[in-house]
């Protein structure tokens, strides 16, 4: 029978030292790239590492090293899709490294991330990963004198801190661009909640591109959402009450988009030959809303991965940078040219 069938049981580290003739510690030190041995011992407990089913076990490795051999993912609302995408990223950024996630929310609240944040320091993570929040940067900072720590939404480079920032205020203007390109005017904005990063710089994104498409900034127009599905029908049927004209929608976000279409469908009006609409995110659900939505892609799986690598490469005392893919409009069948 074959050494190497994988319907033999997992062979022992002993096992495999006796086979290349050398000590238990020398295959240890072996694997753990600390052994100053000859070329043939390390070239025979290589082979006797192929020829059977000894796998190392990663979480005994990691001890070894004062390794917990998990990270700590900090995510502000676990229910949504546009978390969920990102930590698909993170869950096969972990893929075959041997570490471990604990996931917990902060629930876009300072105080409940600073002691979400602690709790995994007191758990021993070896790294962490802040999927947006509250936290101003000097309190990242001051973390990360502790654990390397990822995050998206920012924009830090230091030796144990690294953060991902997407340009939202250039995404906003590729939404408005598109619609004014198709003729529209009067175009509604609903935004995000009131002291969000992201929100604050897509509405400057939407006045941006208003001025330098010299249309005049109708504050009337612009309704306070929450990035939620109800916000976005609640903020779209007050407008609808204080009776403004407008032929196009620009949500802040997809599930303000979702909430929008809800609301118009309840009045009859139809998308997009009665009213244009776009969003912000391009989630999984987009491309099956009715009609499918155009929205501004932002790369939420790739931000996941790549946060994921970047921190390993942080926790190994490497360097790492934070180069992620742009924002890119995707149009689908919720926008069209003004009649």
């Amino acid at each position: 029978m074959n050494d190497a069938d994988n319907s033999a049981p997992p062979s022992t580290l002993i096992e495999v030292a006796r086979l290349a003739g050398v000590s238990p510690s020398t295959v240890s030190r072996i694997l753990n790239g600390t052994a100053k041995v000859s070329d043939d011992k390390r070239l025979a407990v290589l082979a006797a590492i192929a020829s059977t089913n000894f796998a190392p076990n990663p979480m005994a490795q990691g001890l070894k090293k004062g390794r917990s051999m998990t990270i700590g993912i900090v995510v502000q609302d676990i229910s949504s899709p546009f978390f969920d995408e990102t930590l698909r990223g993170v869950d096969d950024g972990l893929a075959g490294t041997g570490f471990a996630s604990v996931i917990v929310s902060g629930h876009w609240n300072e105080e409940e991330e600073t002691d979400r944040i602690r709790l995994l320091l007191a758990r021993k993570v070896d790294g962490i990963i802040l999927l947006s929040g509250r936290l101003s940067d000097a309190a990242v900072l001051r973390f990360s004198t502790q654990r390397p720590i990822v995050s998206t939404g920012r924009d830090l480079h230091t030796r144990n801190a690294l953060g991902f920032k997407l340009d939202n205020e250039h995404g906003a203007m590729l939404a408005m661009r598109h619609l004014i390109e198709l003729g529209h005017r009067r175009i509604a904005f609903v935004t995000g909640p009131r002291h969000n990063n992201d929100a604050d710089e897509r509405l400057a994104g939407y006045k941006r591109a208003l001025h330098e498409a010299d249309i005049a900034l109708d504050p009337k127009l612009i309704v306070e959402g929450d990035f939620h599905e109800a916000g976005g029908l609640l903020a779209i049927s007050h407008l609808f009450e204080s009776q403004q004209q407008f032929t196009a929608i620009f949500a802040a976000n997809d599930l303000s988009a979702y909430g929008v279409r809800l609301c118009l469908y309840r009045k009859g009006i139809r998308v997009p030959d009665d009213i244009s609409l776009i969003g912000f995110d391009d989630l999984p659900g987009s491309s099956y809303t009715t009609p499918p939505l155009t929205t501004i892609r932002q790369p939420l799986y790739d931000m996941g991965r790549i946060a994921t690598h970047a921190l390993l490469r942080l926790i190994n005392g490497e360097t790492a940078d934070s180069a992620i893919p742009p924002l890119e409009l995707v149009v689908r069948e919720t926008t069209r040219r003004v009649r």
